[in-house]
């Protein structure tokens, strides 16, 4: 086998005679890198010097719950996530069995489904008073819960199969996109030497694809992280749980902090090991990498268990949801004329399409800052930074959020009184403002990471070119690049439009009073077991939830000809 040695590209403008900064470019995108860092120095910061300290009294009592929990949860649902992920996506990619096409996109369809919402429906569908239950009961003759055994779908357990049902497909995507990337002659080279199917997955593809795999596990145990709706309503008392019960029913800000810190440690533990275990492996892409790939013939009893194991996935994480979320939202769809309903709606179109632009703004700036001017690394290291938020859970967010624009706000309110006899109150804290900024630093990597590779695709002779016309930087993004990228930022903006309509821990906390999103409303409901009045608003959030999932499908579908 020949391995091709890749050689470096080279830069996008001649290093050799570095261009002089311009400081607009340099203050805007360490601007927006120091914004998203606040946050994080916020929480550390009242974590060291809370107001009232009992973190003694925490350690002493409830924080190793929530450490076991949160570990078990992690574990629970890291494990379940990789073994439907790889599994099915080696399945669709390297074995022919009937419904194979169907589930090359349909596996990425729970990403969709919000966590919490699902979580809301296969309760209201497995309680004791639910229909399975009660059919159950109807056909053996069953009379109590004490005459039978049915698993608690309120339990740790039920927590992390929830949340395994909509975060495998973080796996599932980058493994089969890793699969699709493997040169076919290396598969081919494992059978010449005995290698059975499954033992060609395990010692070729498997190792193979384990640096993609840790990326996507990461994501998994980072969203884990972050939720909040699920283990909420499962009464399981996770670090985010943890949380939101420190600051808003026990009132404590300081210990809410100090419990976010050891949260950011966990994200900064996931972040060292996936970079570790992509760190220890390097591979070389083979030539016949865009070849059409040979698949395996199933037999007809494995190519039943082949689709049966792609659809269970596909069946509870997303097709039992939306039908049962279609037929509620049916019967309530005269909601649309309701001016509380249209006002929800209002506010989380509003807020996302807000955020979405905005940090679609600042990824412009800090993608053409580096195009600009490589040789300074400053600004890459800039872009790094702008990039933490995303790692940041929703919960810990909203404090490192609300302590600098709380003070903010108390400052100028002092201010105002003590010269001119009167306050201000609350100008960014307890705002829309306060959501949109969260929604912000959170995404702001995704839009980064879309426009940078779609600017990455734009030869260096347009540079070149547009300048020998006389055009300035800011001209040549406005008239060259803007253009060309048009489809990275349109996905930049769909991807975070739909996150942050999802998003439930920042805006629950975020939120001034009185002001709900659509997220907020189906979480008030469905936690007071009135699913079905909150059911339009889901398949709302739901259906806005599909668009990223179309753009995903044809991106990793693209990624090898003849397939």
């Amino acid at each position: 086998m020949n391995d091709i040695t890749a050689t470096a590209a080279p830069p996008l403008i001649d290093t050799r005679k570095p261009r002089r900064l311009m400081p607009g470019w340099y203050s805007i995108a360490w601007g927006s890198a120091i914004l998203v860092m606040l946050p994080v120095l916020a929480v550390f910061w009242l974590a060291l010097f809370p107001t009232e300290n009992i973190w003694p009294h925490l350690v002493d009592t409830i924080l190793p719950v929530y450490i076991k929990t949160t570990l078990l949860l992690l574990a629970g649902v890291g494990s379940l996530s990789v073994m439907i992920g790889v599994g099915t996506a080696w399945l669709v990619t390297m074995c022919n069995f009937p419904g194979r096409r169907i589930f090359e996109w349909a596996l990425l369809l729970p990403f969709a489904m919000p966590a919490y919402l699902i979580a809301y429906l296969y309760t209201d569908l497995l309680e004791y008073a639910g229909p399975l239950q009660t059919l159950l009961r109807d056909l053996f003759g069953w009379q109590t819960a004490r005459e039978y055994w049915f698993p608690e779908i309120r339990s740790l357990g039920g927590a992390i199969l929830m949340l395994t049902l909509v975060l495998y497909p973080y796996v599932y995507l980058l493994s089969r996109a890793s699969f699709l990337e493997q040169s076919m002659s290396i598969r081919d080279a494992s059978r010449i030497f005995g290698c059975s199917p499954l033992q060609s997955f395990y010692r070729v593809s498997l190792p193979i694809a384990r640096p993609a795999i840790a990326v996507g596990l990461s994501l998994v145990s980072m969203e884990t992280l972050n939720d909040f709706g699920t283990v909420d309503y499962f009464a399981v008392k996770s670090l985010s749980a943890g949380i939101y019960d420190a600051w808003l029913n026990m009132g404590n800000l300081g210990a809410a902090a100090q419990i976010a810190t050891l949260m950011m440690v966990f994200v900064i533990l996931l972040i060292s090991l996936e970079r570790i275990a992509r760190a220890r492996q390097r591979q070389f892409t083979n030539a016949d990498r865009f070849g059409s790939i040979d698949r395996y013939s199933l037999s007809p009893g494995k190519s039943a268990l082949a689709t049966l194991a792609c659809a269970l996935p596909v069946v509870l994480g997303f097709l039992v949801p939306f039908l049962v979320l279609g037929s509620y939202a049916v019967r309530r769809l005269d909601q649309l004329g309701e001016a509380d309903f249209l006002a929800h709606a209002s506010h989380s179109f509003t807020l996302s399409a807000t955020a979405a632009l905005l940090t679609v703004a600042v990824a412009i700036v800090l993608a053409y800052s580096k195009r600009l001017y490589p040789s300074h690394r400053s600004l890459t290291l800039a872009s790094r930074f702008s990039s933490l938020g995303y790692a940041l859970p929703g919960a810990v967010l909203a404090i490192g959020v609300i302590i600098p624009l709380a003070a903010f706000d108390n400052s100028v309110d002092a201010f105002m009184r003590e010269h001119f006899g009167f306050g201000t109150g609350l100008l960014l804290s307890g705002t829309p403002f306060a959501i949109v900024f969260a929604y912000c630093v959170r995404f702001l990597a995704v839009s980064t990471g879309s426009v940078d590779s779609s600017l990455a695709k734009v030869t260096p002779s347009m540079d070149m070119a547009s300048r020998s016309l006389g055009l300035n930087p800011l001209q040549t993004l406005r008239r060259v690049h803007l253009p060309l990228i048009r489809g990275g930022l349109l996905t930049a903006v769909l991807v975070v439009f739909v996150d942050a309509m999802k998003e439930l821990p920042a805006t629950l906390i975020l939120r001034p009073f009185n002001y709900d999103t659509l997220a907020t409303y189906v979480y008030q409901y469905a936690s007071d077991e009135m699913l079905e009045t909150s059911a339009l608003a889901a398949m709302l959030i739901v259906l806005v939830g599909i668009v990223p999932v179309i753009l995903l499908s044809r991106s990793i579908t693209s990624t090898r000809q003849g397939r």
